[in-house]
Order: structure tokens, then C-alpha cells, then sequence
């Protein structure tokens, strides 16, 4: 097992990021010893991951930031960094390594304060590491204060630390950002290699796999999800019978009202799993007695929890919505297939008669506007159209066509 494992059908990309790695290890050597640098190294301060959504931008990121890390005796012999067993590799890999910073968000946004102290650290020496590292996995969530934080700090590195940073394209980092970074694109990895790797690493079933990843269109993590969560399974099956139950104004509406409903629950799930372990946690750090008042002086953290968990769960509502709104592109674009003869894999063989049923009573242009409209209603939602409104409109040129 090495870190490049988990990276599914991204060959060119992973040997680029092990060319660098090994470039990486003589740098660090070279420095050590007093030697001169290699001008030619395929080493850089800064990397900007990029692909569609499921292709793996984090992994690849993770992976990296292990070979970077990597001590094993093998390098000293020509071997390359990276071999997935070594404390470097384990540590970077489960998120536990000091001088490996994973950034994530569960909100909407990451603003300035949050980046400012990233960019504080990324001046510190590494701790116990080769490097100091720091992968940011939603660099498209920076606003553009925390934006203008960011290139200060990618401009001008310290010497021992790498920014990596992921988002789903170029247009969703800032230019000045993007053009200082090294720039690797991601590709939606083959639905054969999503199954092996759902058999191979989480013991599922083959054929529930394939399923799930043909499903997904490659979607590694959502391919997970489908075949491991028989909840998720539930979801999307209730999803894709929207197509048939917009008949009618009144099917609209309820179709509409029960998809955000499904989608409130996701947030509430969570809400419920998280938001009462830190608002304990919280209250214990600051004096708290069980059952008893706060200390004084505390309300204003305890209101910031509150505003953070808020934050949250209107992220996961959204990211609930725009999951079921991919799945119902995906449906038209199996729909879209059939109506035009086309030979491209269908996605979503499990409801093959209501994809029948919907080509027949169809025709590709009404196709079409359906995708556009489902499209249509994501650009809504990011421009915060309140998500009941947006999916009532969107539900009713279905059904218009």
C-alpha cells in the first residue's frame, strides 16, 4: 500500500505529484547537507487541485502532503516518498500529523479571521515534519476579503511550507491566487475503477458497487455513501421519482415541498450528531456546571456556537438540495440519451421504465429545457433565492417542458 492508493484513475497526475515529491526530498536533503539546489526541481510552494466534484481533489492533495512527509528508509536508496506505512505517511494520511493542517468547512463561506490564522502558521517552521503543509479543501468558499489574505502569504512562502489548494475550477480562485499556484487538473475517474475500489477498500458487495458507481457517474464519495447507506439509497430513489409526479400544479408543489423536507432532515440529522457535543464541550471548557447557569462573561461564545451551528446546517440543507438536483440532471440526461439513440452508458439503469416513460412522452428539446431548468435552479440558490421558491419554479417547468 502506498498514498497513492486511494487515487482513482488519475495516472498522469499522480506521477507529477510523485516526480515532485521526490524532487521535494532531495531539496530538504540538499539544504541539510549545505549543498546547492536543483534549478530544474519539480518542487513548488503552491498547488491548485482542480477537477469536477468526486474526482478526488482532496485525496490527491492528502496523498501529496504524505509523500512529502514520508520517512521512510527506502528514499535514501532511490525509492520514492510515499510508502503508506511510515509514521509520516500514517500520521499526514488519518489527519493527525503536526505539521499537516487540513482545511474544511461546514459553512457557507471562509472568511478573513480564519485565514489569518492560517497564514500565520504557514510562517512557522515545520514541528517534526520535512514540511509544513496546508491543504485547504474548499479554496472556492474563500470570500474575497479572505482571498486577498491568502496571496499575501502564497506570494511571499516561507521556505519549508506548501499551500495546496482544491476547488472545482480555475474560475473559482481568485486570478492572482491561481497564477502563482501550480496548476494539476483532476478528471472524473472511470465507473469500473469507482467499483474496484468500493470492493477492494470497503468490502462491498461487486454488484452493489457497480451500481453505486455507475449511479454516481464516478463520484467516489457519493459512490460510497449509495453503496454503504441504505438512508442515501432512500433519497435518491425518492428523487427520481419527481418525473413522473409533475403532472399536475398540485404534484409540483408537493414534490417541491417534500424535497426540501428531505433535505431540512439531513440538516437536523447532523444538527442533532454534532451541535449537542460541541455546545457541551464548549460549556465545559468555559466553567460550565450541567444544569447550572454559565459564568459570566461566556454568552458571547456560546452566541458565536449558536451562529456557527446556524451556518452550518443552512450549508448542509443546500448541499442536501444540490445533491438531489444533480441526481434529477443525471435522470434527464439518461432520458435525453434515449431519446437521441445515443450509446453512452445510462446511469440510471434501476429506473429504466420511468426513463422509458419519459422519453416516449417527450421530446429532446422539452429534454433540454428540463436540464436548463434544474440548472437554473442551482443558479438560484446561490444567490440565496429562498430554496422552497426556487425548487417550486423549477418543479413547474418540469412540468411545462
Amino acid at each position: 500500500m502506498t498514498v497513492w492508493d486511494d487515487l482513482v484513475g488519475q495516472t498522469r497526475v499522480q506521477e507529477q505529484l510523485a516526480a515532485a515529491a521526490k524532487d521535494a526530498d532531495a531539496l530538504v536533503t540538499a539544504v541539510s547537507d549545505g549543498k546547492p539546489l536543483d534549478q530544474g526541481s519539480k518542487m513548488t510552494h503552491a498547488w491548485l487541485f482542480t477537477g469536477p466534484p468526486g474526482s478526488g481533489r482532496s485525496t490527491a492533495a492528502r496523498a501529496f502532503a504524505a509523500a512529502l512527509q514520508c520517512t521512510s528508509p527506502d528514499r535514501a536508496l532511490g525509492g520514492v516518498p510515499g510508502c503508506g506505512f511510515c509514521d509520516g505517511c500514517h500520521t499526514s494520511l488519518i489527519g493527525t500529523h503536526a505539521d499537516v493542517q487540513i482545511i474544511r468547512t461546514d459553512l457557507l463561506s471562509i472568511g478573513v479571521k480564519e485565514t489569518r490564522d492560517l497564514v500565520r502558521r504557514a510562517q512557522l517552521s515545520p514541528a517534526v515534519g520535512r514540511w509544513q503543509v496546508i491543504v485547504m479543501e474548499d479554496a472556492d468558499r474563500l470570500t474575497e476579503g479572505a482571498g486577498n489574505v491568502l496571496l499575501k502569504a502564497v506570494e511571499e512562502p516561507a521556505p519549508r511550507t506548501v499551500w495546496m489548494l482544491c476547488a472545482p475550477s480555475l474560475e473559482d480562485v481568485l486570478p492572482t491566487i491561481r497564477s502563482r499556484c501550480r496548476h494539476l487538473t483532476l478528471s472524473t475517474p472511470p465507473v469500473e475503477a469507482v467499483a474496484d475500489v468500493l470492493i477492494r477498500r470497503d468490502g462491498v458487495d461487486p454488484e452493489r458497487a457497480h451500481s453505486a458507481a455507475r449511479a454516481t457517474q464516478g463520484h467516489i464519495g457519493r459512490a460510497r455513501r449509495l453503496a454503504t447507506d441504505e438512508r442515501a439509497r432512500a433519497r435518491r430513489a425518492a428523487v427520481l421519482k419527481v418525473p413522473l409526479r409533475v403532472a399536475d400544479v398540485g404534484g409540483c408543489l408537493k414534490a417541491a415541498q417534500e424535497l426540501i423536507d428531505t433535505a431540512t432532515d439531513d440538516a437536523k440529522q447532523m444538527a442533532e450528531e454534532v451541535d449537542v457535543k460541541e455546545t457541551e464541550d464548549l460549556k465545559a471548557a468555559l466553567g460550565g456546571v450541567a444544569g447550572g447557569r454559565m459564568p459570566r462573561g461566556t454568552a458571547g461564545a456560546m452566541k458565536e456556537l449558536e451562529d456557527k451551528q446556524k451556518r452550518r446546517k443552512t450549508r448542509t440543507q443546500r448541499d442536501s438540495l444540490d445533491l438531489a438536483l444533480t441526481e434529477l440532471t443525471g435522470f434527464y440526461r439518461d432520458v435525453l440519451a434515449l431519446q437521441l439513440g445515443s450509446r453512452i452508458a445510462i446511469a440510471n439503469v434501476d429506473v429504466q421504465d420511468s426513463l422509458d416513460r419519459i422519453a416516449e412522452s417527450s421530446t429532446p428539446a422539452q429534454t433540454l429545457r428540463r436540464i436548463e431548468s434544474v440548472i437554473a435552479c442551482r443558479d438560484a440558490m446561490d444567490r440565496n433565492v429562498a430554496p422552497l421558491l426556487a425548487v417550486e419554479a423549477m418543479t413547474m417547468a418540469l412540468r411545462a417542458g
